[in-house]
């Protein structure tokens, strides 16, 4: 097998082929768990908790949309924060996302084997590396194949989403969408924040930038609308799910949208919502993986990771190396079976992420006023942006809500990171 420093990456994802991945991206398999935790904290106004959700996930996907136009690269957000901050403070937003990536993809491979235990009787971790060997050969096929193969995905797991939302729409009207537990109205804030989490994946839309056609045109609109589109939807499967079953009893179940579908077709319904949360689950991994081992491929472009990593195959233009990393540290990280401390470090990750990316969007308006911005975030006061300002401080905000003893791993981790580079400038 060939492979070329030279060569570049295949451009052939065009606006629709986006759009899809980065529907598939944001729908996942969150849906499928949170809307009843949601729910029990939200009420029967959960579907309001969804929008406020949407809002702030909008504000940051803006400054990505921004950012993406000027800088259409693998290598993404590092390549921002790097022009704003520098290499120091890019190399460890780099890592940041290398790490939430692999933690991810391990940590919803462990839910797939979960669901393929319980349909197969096959042991969990066994199905859950199984599928993430069987998704690098995917990835390192070819990007065309892979964005194939993930826009089959997404349209299954839209398919079940239409299920949820068929079934339940004569029972619209049938409960007050205004109902809130005894906590009022902050229960709502509450549940946007749980429910932010359902909205992660437009980010990694950035790390397609060399393997999109004109992507300063088409990935910040495949974006927007991708948030936009996963909105629509999640908000009508809130409406639907409460009106067909009771808040109270979505709290309490495991499987919420199952048992929503149970409910009008019956008990094989389960089996039915039990299959798709397969493809949804494979597509999240399939997903991450590509943005994962593309983010490994900027950086080793941009010369602060080893240069293997971005060499590519030449006959499939794919980084086989990255790829192959990305496979063995997320097969690692599914050993280890429990997740559950280590993926919260994954969500401070993301919200220490999108406190960088706003804040990179707000000093490059000063730092850089004459770059080519195909397209710029609305709402400005002279050069000065504000939506980004809301989202740096909405990222606060949710990074303030996670366990103070996560907080302060994550801090010990960038501290790391930093040490980290400061060893490898000095090695290498």
């Amino acid at each position: 097998m060939k492979h070329s420093r030279n060569a570049k990456l295949d451009r052939t994802l065009g606006f629709w082929t986006l759009l899809f991945c980065g529907i598939g991206a944001i729908l996942g398999a969150g849906i499928y768990v949170l809307l009843g935790k949601a729910a029990g904290i939200g009420g029967n106004a959960v579907w309001m908790s969804f929008g406020i959700a949407a809002f702030l996930a909008i504000l940051t996907g803006l400054s990505y949309a921004e950012l993406v136009s000027m800088f259409p690269r693998s290598s993404a957000e590092y390549g921002y924060t790097k022009r704003a901050f520098g290499k120091r403070i890019g190399f460890v937003i780099g890592l940041l996302i290398i790490l939430a990536s692999i933690v991810s993809a391990a940590a919803v491979a462990i839910g797939f084997g979960g669901y393929f235990s319980a349909l197969f009787n096959i042991p969990i971790i066994p199905a859950a590396i199984l599928l993430i060997i069987l998704l690098s050969g995917v990835l390192v096929y070819g990007i065309k194949e892979s964005a194939i193969l993930a826009i089959l995905f997404t349209l299954i797991e839209i398919a079940g989403l239409l299920i949820v939302i068929v079934i339940g729409f004569p029972q619209i009207g049938s409960v007050d969408y205004f109902e809130i537990p005894s906590s009022g109205f902050t229960s709502i804030f509450a549940a946007a924040s749980l429910i932010f989490f359902a909205y992660l994946g437009f980010e990694e839309m950035s790390r397609l930038g060399e393997e999109s056609k004109n992507p300063r045109k088409t990935l910040p609109k495949a974006l927007i609308i991708s948030i936009i589109i996963s909105t629509i939807l999640y908000m009508l499967v809130a409406v639907t799910a409460v009106s067909v079953v009771s808040w109270q009893s979505l709290a309490v179940s495991n499987a919420p949208l199952a048992d929503v579908v149970a409910t009008v077709l019956g008990s094989n319904a389960f089996m039915l919502i039990a299959v798709i949360a397969l493809f949804a689950t494979a597509n999240t991994v399939l997903f991450i993986m590509l943005a994962g081992s593309r983010i490994m491929y900027g950086m080793s472009s941009e010369k602060v990771l080893p240069k293997k990593l971005c060499c590519l195959i030449k006959t499939r233009k794919t980084p086989l190396y990255a790829i192959i990393l990305t496979m063995i540290f997320t097969i690692g990280f599914t050993l280890i079976g429990n997740l559950e401390t280590v993926a919260s470090l994954t969500d401070f990750a993301v919200f220490a992420v999108f406190m960088a990316v706003n804040a990179t969007l707000i000093t490059l308006r000063y730092k850089m006023p004459g770059a080519k911005r195909p397209f710029k975030t609305p709402l400005n006061i002279g050069r000065f942006p504000v939506l980004p300002l809301l989202g740096l401080i909405a990222s606060f905000f949710m990074l303030l809500h996670l366990d103070i003893v996560i907080v302060f791993y994550g801090i010990g981790l960038i501290l790391l990171f930093f040490a980290s580079h400061e060893i490898y400038e000095r090695v290498r």
